[in-house]
């Protein structure tokens, strides 16, 4: 019987869903030897790891996409982390407990990123997470993006929910953003890759949680 309070429930991916981190930082650290320039500690790198190649090309060479070297960068960047896109991505600690819980009462989970759709679904294959998953928005299905709204609507519609149906799991303020602008409860993953100044508790989210195991109380 279904005993949750929403009736689904929509993921981010990188930092929310699974740990891209090590694979996105190894792939940045590749690029900065590739152009002779020092490799960075993982722990520098790791609260960028949602931000996207635009994020680590400018944490790692301080440059914007107006750069005219950024569109060869990211170019390098992207060849190299798709041919490593799931060397050590995992997901996050409890977070298959989680899904096996919410599939156990036949209550359809999606995932909603910015990743491009070519990345996330050789991610997804690489995790068999492909065919478990009910629905797929990434950051080039729609012409808006996160922090807009528009992604998670279309995610509930392709539910055939409303929003306020669902509830929307995410690590970046952006996440948030966007479940309040398309009226549905937002989950901060404060296990994720959190910017250092970011307070959680200023972003408004309906709750936040240390572990994805303490999803299970508030589903």
């Amino acid at each position: 019987m279904n005993t949750l309070k929403y009736k689904a429930v929509l993921f981010d991916l990188d930092g929310t869903l699974v740990d891209t981190a090590p694979d996105l930082a190894a792939a940045l650290n590749y690029l900065l030897i590739t152009h002779n320039e020092a490799p960075l500690d993982f722990d520098d790198i790791r609260h960028v790891a949602s931000d996207g190649s635009l994020g680590l090309i400018n944490l790692g060479f301080g440059i914007h996409e107006k750069d005219p070297r950024y569109p060869i960068l990211r170019k390098e960047l992207i060849h190299y982390y798709t041919n490593h896109i799931a060397d050590r991505s995992v997901l996050f600690e409890g977070m298959e407990e989680i899904l096996s819980f919410i599939e156990s009462l036949q209550i359809p989970w999606g995932i909603v990123t910015n990743k491009p759709t070519d990345l996330t679904v050789k991610l997804l294959k690489a995790l068999s997470l492909d065919k478990r998953t009910n629905c797929v928005v990434c950051g080039d299905t729609l012409k808006e993006r996160k922090p807009h709204p528009e992604p998670l609507i279309y995610a509930a519609k392709i539910l055939n929910l409303n929003p306020e149906e669902c509830c929307y799991i995410g690590d970046a303020e952006r996440d948030i953003q966007a479940a309040k602008a398309a009226k549905m409860t937002g989950i901060f993953a404060s296990y994720g890759y959190l910017h250092a100044d970011i307070h959680p508790e200023t972003l408004g989210a309906d709750y936040i949680i240390q572990s994805p195991l303490e999803l299970r109380a508030i589903l």
